[in-house]
């Protein structure tokens, strides 16, 4: 097992990223407010999808992702694979019309981001277990 940027209990890792080869992924429809630079794919496991834009590189990007369980997850596992983000972020639903139950964004290598509250990692562990039941 490779290191994680997750401190998380090693039991709860090992669920996470095995939540995280469960999860189908597909194309997401195209929204006005994306930006051509994004990249948008839709996550689904169990009865749970959420929406996930990209952007960048690994060393200096960011992620978007549905306030949900899922998107927690989706997140948590980009941490535990990039390492711990430079910016966290939380946007309020009805915010961007391509999230419209609000998004948690992180960014990677100096990538600011804005939000209209700062998540903690621990609440974000918290609701990624609700993806996995």
């Amino acid at each position: 097992m490779t290191p994680s940027g997750l401190s998380v209990d090693a039991g709860l890792l090992v669920r996470f990223r095995e939540g995280g080869q469960a999860i189908a992924w597909r194309p997401a429809r195209s929204r006005a407010r994306a930006a051509k630079a994004r990249r948008a794919r839709v996550a689904h496991l169990h009865d749970e999808e959420a929406r996930v834009e990209t952007w960048g590189t690994e060393a200096k990007g960011g992620v978007e992702v549905d306030s949900g369980p899922l998107g927690a997850l989706v997140l948590l596992l980009e941490i535990d694979r990039r390492g711990p983000p430079s910016a966290l972020g939380a946007r309020d639903a009805g915010r961007n019309p391509a999230f419209p139950s609000g998004s948690i964004v992180a960014g990677w290598g100096g990538e600011t981001v804005s939000g209209d509250s700062t998540p903690r990692l621990p609440d974000l562990v918290e609701l990624a277990r609700y993806a996995l039941a």
